[in-house]
């Protein structure tokens, strides 16, 4: 339902409802995210946080009936007056420090984007990170656009068997019922774009997301003039075929660049979030050519205006491609670019005997290029370091700007609140301040620690429900109600494995030591539970592997319903796990996490970090805000890596963590705890936040091009 069919269902008092519930700027706006709630609640719920599908589904009589209520009116006035405010102010960061610089916008092509749980374009951390980018460059008045696709199926739905195993089943999504709307012709008739892949002709529509001031436009392949196969090239994100990765990434990039032309928009930069996204960079050496550019020159202009960000700390990691494929989709496309297959190919290689190789294209075509945390920045320019001749690893061009979290999504509304009634409704914008500490000291422990509670609560009571919806839909074992939660305790220390499970984060490190954990736990007067959840790769049958072995140790009786696995994790899941455990744990094998934001997420919020230095945490771990697992350290064997983390962790809990938690006052409040809960905020909240990132990606990256082209 668009937005004009949305508006004619609603009386003409309501009507704005309709432009808000299209930009997804709601949804990190807590009065429009209560507003739509109060509609109905139930259906809020029910409709996932949709406002589409709310006033879709609405009863007519209800909407009459708010119609007529001035307090109701009241509320969604000062809502619609926010919102035209924030989409019209032209006193944003951007250009109240950098005026008149800034006329076109920043395109960040990305393979995907986690902007709200009602389109699930996303599998894990790049495409949240992709997601608070939008959101960030909305809120800093950063003109923007990304570019991805629109997976009718998203990423798959997790279910995990009676004997723990992943089963992945895929939801098609009701594209009548979704923030979206179809890019039109300016006539209003439909967009198609075409493009040779390969041999033959692929057809691709868009359809345009609005996130606060910026716009997302996701490509799709399923229209009546593709044939059945290559309308399914957009259906799902990842495919585990090699060849459909590279029709995907061919769409994506050469696609994406012409679909922006064909709309008039002719971005000041182009950032290529990792190496799925740089084949927009051929896309652009192709149009200087054609121009009449030579390719040495061509090369330097189209370098001058690329950003290339890479996340991935491991060669393997990286998508290559075998010539032959590459022979198969470009071999018309080279001859456009005037070049011969060989010259062609080492765009994307460091040696001619070696595949192509995605993240060298977009290194040799960027001039501006970063990883996403200090010892990220280290590990990659010892990585690519070949690119690069005689230059010494320390002078690599690449360099580092740490990850960060759009702190409105991620932060739960009782802290926000809290910090608006004793920091000030100013609170936010003064974050970088360096007596921000002291300001947070203005809220009481007792306000702190209730806020957490409640969240707390709320998650405990999301999975003890999920249990009895899984009880009262079908036959189900008490073997299984126990992992899936149901014994869960809000009066234990809780602690979240939460993320993508794949072998080098170790998601089974816990149970290293199985007798020695299940004394841990079974501690009557200092008991601790584990919340586990995440997904592995459809076709990654080790990470399957690890899911059993969490799922098994779940089921066991001696933890006493102490473990649980929360099936399907996603977004919705993630507001609740990030503000509701009580500690965050994360124990990759070292150098591995490029940067890893779950933890920042949970910091913001209060909950501190347990994890091992790597990543972001070797930057953001003071000593007050939570607590490092084993060392800088990294054993030659990973056995020993093992041994070694997975009894520094066993100790910290019975030496550090379980004696603090637990150590109350008069009030049965955690007062050094609590200490540790500011601190996690306090050193999180600004330095990890995506205002840090997107400041710091202006002035290091977009300003110097934007500036360059002036005049041009």
């Amino acid at each position: 339902m668009d937005k004009v069919q949305l508006a004619s269902r609603l009386p003409g008092r309501l009507s704005r409802l309709a432009d808000l519930s299209a930009n997804l700027w709601w949804s990190w706006t807590i009065p429009a995210r209560e507003l739509f709630e109060s509609i109905d609640g139930r259906l809020w719920r029910s409709s996932g946080h949709n406002p589409v599908r709310l006033l879709s589904e609405v009863e007519p009589r209800r909407l009459e009936s708010l119609a007529a209520d001035e307090e109701f009116l009241g509320k969604l006035d000062s809502v619609i007056e926010l919102f035209d405010r924030r989409m019209s102010d032209e006193k944003n960061w951007v250009t109240k420090t950098y005026p008149g610089v800034f006329n076109h916008p920043v395109a960040y092509f990305s393979m995907e984007f986690a902007v709200h749980n009602s389109l699930p374009m996303y599998a894990g951390g790049l495409g949240v990170l992709a997601g608070d980018i939008c959101k960030e460059a909305s809120d800093l008045g950063l003109p923007f656009v990304g570019v991805g696709f629109m997976y009718p199926e998203g990423y798959f739905h997790q279910r995990i068997s009676e004997d723990g195993w992943q089963i992945e089943h895929y939801r098609q999504l009701d594209f009548d019922l979704a923030p979206i709307s179809r890019v039109t012709q300016p006539d209003g008739s439909r967009f198609l774009l075409s493009l040779l892949l390969g041999n033959k002709n692929i057809y691709l529509t868009a359809w345009e997301v609005k996130v606060g001031r910026g716009v997302l436009y996701l490509l799709d392949t399923n229209v009546p003039e593709n044939e059945p196969g290559d309308r399914e090239l957009s259906a799902r994100l990842y495919s585990a075929g090699r060849e459909i990765r590279l029709q995907q990434e061919y769409l994506l990039g050469i696609g994406g660049v012409r679909l922006l032309r064909a709309l008039g928009i002719n971005p000041v930069a182009w950032h290529c979030n990792e190496g799925h996204t740089s084949f927009l960079l051929l896309e652009l050496l192709r149009e200087r050519l054609t121009a009449g550019d030579s390719l040495e020159s061509a090369i330097e202009k189209v370098r001058d205006q690329a950003v290339f960000t890479t996340h991935t700390p491991v060669p393997a990691g990286h998508d290559t491609f075998d010539p032959a494929l590459m022979d198969r989709y470009f071999c018309c496309y080279w001859d456009s670019l005037k070049i011969e297959r060989d010259e062609f190919l080492s765009l994307g290689q460091a040696s001619p005997d070696e595949y192509f190789n995605m993240t060298v294209l977009g290194l040799k075509l960027s001039r501006r290029a970063n990883a996403v945390s200090r010892l990220h920045g280290e590990v990659s320019r010892k990585m690519w370091r070949r690119l690069y001749g005689s230059t010494p690893e320390s002078a690599v061009p690449i360099g580092h700007i740490t990850n960060g979290i759009h702190v409105p999504t991620w932060e739960t509304p009782p802290l926000t609140k809290a910090f608006e009634k004793y920091i000030g409704n100013d609170w936010y914008d003064r974050r970088h301040e360096i007596g921000f500490r002291d300001l947070l000291n203005k809220v009481p422990d007792e306000v702190l620690w209730q806020a957490h509670q409640f969240r707390k609560q709320r998650l405990i009571h999301l999975i003890t429900e999920r249990s009895r919806q899984e009880w009262s839909n079908a036959e189900v074992s008490s073997r299984r109600l126990v992992a899936l939660g149901a014994l869960m305790d809000p009066d234990v220390l809780t602690i979240g494995f939460v993320r993508r499970f794949v072998e080098y984060k170790r998601p089974s490190l816990l149970f290293r030591d199985v007798e020695r954990l299940k004394k841990i736990v079974r501690n009557w007067q200092r008991p601790v539970q584990f919340i586990f959840a995440g997904k592995s790769h459809p076709a990654d049958f080790m990470a399957k592997e690890l899911i059993h072995r969490v799922y098994s140790q779940a089921t066991d009786r001696e933890f006493e319903g102490r473990v649980c696995f929360i099936e399907d994790y996603d977004l919705h899941l993630a507001r609740y796990l990030v503000s509701g455990v009580d500690v965050w744990l994360n124990n990759p094998r070292r150098l591995l996490e490029a940067s890893g934001t779950s933890g920042m997420k949970a910091g913001i919020n209060g909950v501190p970090n347990a994890s091992i230095l790597d990543g972001w945490w070797q930057e953001g771990f003071n000593g007050k805000n939570g607590w490092a697992i084993g060392s800088e350290e990294k054993p030659e064997n990973p056995l020993d890596e093992d041994s070694r983390d997975a009894s520094d962790l066993y100790q910290l809990l019975e030496e550090q963590i379980l004696p603090m938690y637990y150590d109350r006052d008069v009030t049965d409040s955690p007062r050094r705890w609590l200490k540790v809960m500011r601190e996690a905020i306090a050193s999180t909240v600004w330095e990890f936040s995506a205002s840090r990132m997107m400041i710091e990606y202006v002035e290091q990256m977009y300003l110097p091009i934007a500036r360059s082209l002036i005049g041009k």
